[in-house]
């Protein structure tokens, strides 16, 4: 005879993750585009007027913003989040509040603000570009040269492993309080990366290579589904990684400027 109470503990344990979740980049932000400026005109810095927290989303990231909202509200993807956990960063904020008035999710969905989802701190290196780097912190440069972008943490910074150690906390809450829901997060490119390393059980090398292949579009879609069933029963599988297709259908440029206040990659 089968137990009923087994049974419903048995799914519910089965079902600790989301039914469907959502990593989305912030729209194209001021900040992306003054450091084209800077990096096209051989600057050493960044020229803002903000702290890094408090850059807002360029014109165009508005449209990019809008346009995600819209592709939801069409029915495009089956169903709107129920959950927006996004960074306490301006550009990402704007990006989750423009969605929803897109019709992206309920008008009366709240937008939850956690710390953890914030963008990667760069400490002294913050508002430098390469040129700056090697002008200003030559040994921070050597340094990230021997340890790797992975594990390199400049002063008053983090590391990337600095970033998933706080996701992985983020992910915790995720599963205790919004198993079987559909939940969106709006955050970084880092972040975005960071969180397939945790959820696809990735190395350094694997997330690296994925890292070089090119950076992640401006409101691109990246989508996990809860498996159920097969030999990933219970687990988050990838389904999309990086997708446009909500700016290609609106006439929206798409942009991949890297997701930080300096220019340093590879």
């Amino acid at each position: 005879m089968i137990d009923m109470n087994d049974t419903e503990q048995h799914l519910k344990a089965r079902e600790r993750w989301p039914s469907v979740l959502w990593l989305i980049r912030h729209g194209q932000s001021a900040g992306n585009v003054a450091r084209d400026m800077a990096m096209a005109a051989g600057d050493l810095r960044i020229a803002l007027d903000h702290r890094d927290v408090d850059v807002p989303l360029s014109g165009l990231g508005r449209e990019q913003a809008r346009a995600l909202g819209h592709w939801f509200a069409s029915g495009e993807e089956g169903g709107r989040p129920e959950i927006v956990l996004a960074s306490p960063y301006a550009r990402a904020v704007q990006t989750a509040e423009l969605f929803r008035e897109a019709g992206g999710c309920s008008p009366a969905l709240r937008i939850c603000v956690d710390e953890r989802l914030r963008e990667k701190e760069f400490g002294i290196l913050d508002g430098l570009t390469t040129l700056g780097i090697r002008e200003f912190q030559p040994e921070q440069a050597d340094f990230r040269k021997v340890l790797g972008k992975f594990y390199h943490r400049p002063p008053g910074g983090e590391s990337w492993v600095d970033v998933i150690f706080r996701l992985r906390a983020l992910l915790d809450t995720v599963s205790l309080h919004y198993a079987g829901k559909r939940v969106m997060i709006v955050a970084h490119q880092v972040v975005v990366l960071c969180l397939r390393y945790i959820i696809e059980h990735m190395t350094e090398a694997d997330i690296l290579a994925i890292d070089r292949e090119g950076d992640i579009a401006n409101c691109a879609i990246t989508q996990y589904r809860l498996e159920r069933g097969g030999p990933g029963d219970g687990e988050l599988v990838l389904e999309r990684f990086n997708v446009v297709a909500p700016m290609i259908r609106e006439g929206t440029p798409a942009t991949r400027e890297p997701d930080q206040m300096v220019a340093a990659r590879g």
